[in-house]
């Protein structure tokens, strides 16, 4: 009678739970060492019996000029630690601006725009309609009502009358959430790359809400898309040396002068992609804040690329051979967001990854470099750095590249997917969009960690790591609030037009 054979266990075994194994015996390899030793330890005691444990204990002689200094030095340890120990910074709350109805521009009057304004050239309209097509973004999105008029009207009151719009809205919602009082506001940061007015779009800020004489102001302009995080940087530094302090932060981008009307491609491609948006957000360093606040920031890292020529040029302002002036994206920007990504996670990765991921990282980079450099390099695993994802909404391509270079899930990715298709690309302010996406669906809990991510001109790649303070209730109003049940929605690779 022949056997049967024997089962082929090695195909059985599931390697994700090896993986998980390894990881749990790697992450908590300290906590594993000291079990034995305290069970070690308690037996020992249990086999002296309590007499001979108190004739050790009166067998040591404490000398008290010894006690004293060694007080002393404890406690002079403990106070050089506080002093040293960097501030808590606190997310209090943020407001996200939602453009009007009046403001929608749903494909059919994007195209019928097009084809009247740039009725000389049908293949600048055809291009844009193919760009539109497999952009991502979707019938809600929103242009000022400059931008509206055939011809557009891109005046400095024009563009002016939109950034109070934009501004004073989320600064308004920020106000009302928070109870804050405009004369409570210590520090204040404008961002805005390409409108950048005098007097200043933070001196506008501070004309309208009567802010205090004595506050510091900063207005941040020509930094690109991540300069919504710049600003967060910014905001960090500050209140490290200015303690019981809060700072209000505006991140925008007024899209009324930058409207491009000439016929070269590469500086076509914003119009389709750049809608109006903005975001004010409430930091603060007071303990009083620490219950209310939403988030606290653990980490941000930033990477700037300008000293490499074709990371400097992929985004750039200048005037077309017919003299009209717009944004030039180079055809090498993906891959220039590759190389700054790649810098950028190389910084973040040992802050934020466990001890397995970073090990794995290490063998796979000395058997790269001893034994074979075609080995496939190892891509540490951030979803078990990360429950939340927030990649700057800057289009499709951008997303995808992420989310495949991260080995990121679909859900991963649905915030940032689904503020494209509902909002377009608001540059800075796009991260916000993304994080109230994620409290509306109800999926923010305490001790969640955030990744933000925001990649933009010069060439720059910053990032951002938030811990859920609390638990977030689903909000009643903002942004999401008409449209959140009918999110996520199915995004085709191509929208026929």
């Amino acid at each position: 009678m022949s056997q049967a054979p024997m089962p082929d266990f090695s195909s059985s075994v599931k390697l994700k739970y090896v993986k998980l194994g390894y990881q749990y015996l790697v992450n908590h390899f300290l906590s594993l060492l000291l079990i034995p030793v305290m069970a070690i330890i308690a037996v020992e005691l249990l086999r002296m019996g309590p007499q001979e444990i108190l004739n050790v204990w009166n067998s040591l002689h404490f000398d008290l000029v010894q006690v004293l200094c060694s007080s002393f030095f404890v406690i002079f340890i403990s106070t050089v630690y506080f002093m040293s120990k960097p501030r808590t910074v606190y997310l209090v709350d943020y407001s996200c601006y939602k453009p009007p109805v009046m403001c929608r521009v749903p494909f059919s009057t994007f195209m019928e725009h097009s084809r009247l304004i740039l009725k000389d050239s049908p293949k600048s309209v055809e291009f844009q309609m193919r760009i539109l097509e497999r952009s991502g973004l979707g019938e809600e999105t929103c242009l000022p009502p400059a931008i509206h008029y055939i011809p557009p009207t891109p005046t400095m009151d024009e563009a002016r009358s939109e950034a109070q719009m934009v501004i004073f809205t989320a600064m308004d919602d920020l106000f009302k959430k928070t109870g804050l009082m405009p004369k409570d506001v210590d520090i204040l940061i404008v961002n805005c790359s390409l409108f950048s007015p005098t007097p200043s779009l933070s001196a506008m800020v501070i004309n309208k809400y009567k802010l205090r004489s004595n506050i510091k102001s900063f207005n941040l302009s020509g930094m690109g898309c991540s300069a919504g995080l710049i600003s967060v940087d910014l905001a960090r530094d500050l209140l490290q040396v200015h303690p019981n302090s809060n700072a209000v932060i505006v991140s925008t981008e007024i899209i009324t002068p930058n409207y491009y009307k000439g016929n070269e491609r590469a500086m076509l491609l914003p119009n389709c992609l750049f809608r109006m948006g903005s975001a004010a957000i409430l930091m603060s360093n007071r303990r009083s804040d620490r219950w209310r606040a939403k988030y606290k920031l653990c980490h941000l890292v930033r990477t700037h690329r300008g000293a490499d020529d074709k990371s400097y040029y992929c985004v750039y302002e200048q005037e077309d051979k017919e003299g009209k002036i717009g944004i030039n994206l180079s055809k090498d920007l993906m891959a220039i967001a590759g190389e700054a990504l790649k810098a950028n996670i190389t910084t973040m990765g040992p802050l934020v990854l466990p001890a397995s991921e970073q090990l794995l990282f290490l063998f796979s980079l000395i058997g790269r470099k001893i034994f074979n450099l075609k080995w496939k390099p190892y891509i540490p695993d951030f979803k078990l750095a990360f429950e939340h994802f927030c990649i700057h909404a800057g289009g499709r391509a951008v997303i995808d590249e992420l989310q495949k270079n991260l080995q990121l899930s679909g859900e991963h990715v649905e915030a940032s997917r689904m503020t494209l298709h509902r909002f377009g690309n608001t540059s800075s302010s796009s991260l916000w969009y993304e994080l109230c996406y994620i409290e509306s669906k109800g999926r923010m809990r305490r001790g969640d960690r955030v990744w933000q991510i925001a990649f933009g001109s010069g060439f720059k790649c910053n990032s951002a790591v938030w811990k859920c303070n609390r638990t977030i209730k689903t909000p009643k109003d903002g942004p999401w609030s008409d449209c959140i049940d009918r999110y996520p929605v199915f995004i085709p690779e191509v929208v026929k037009l």
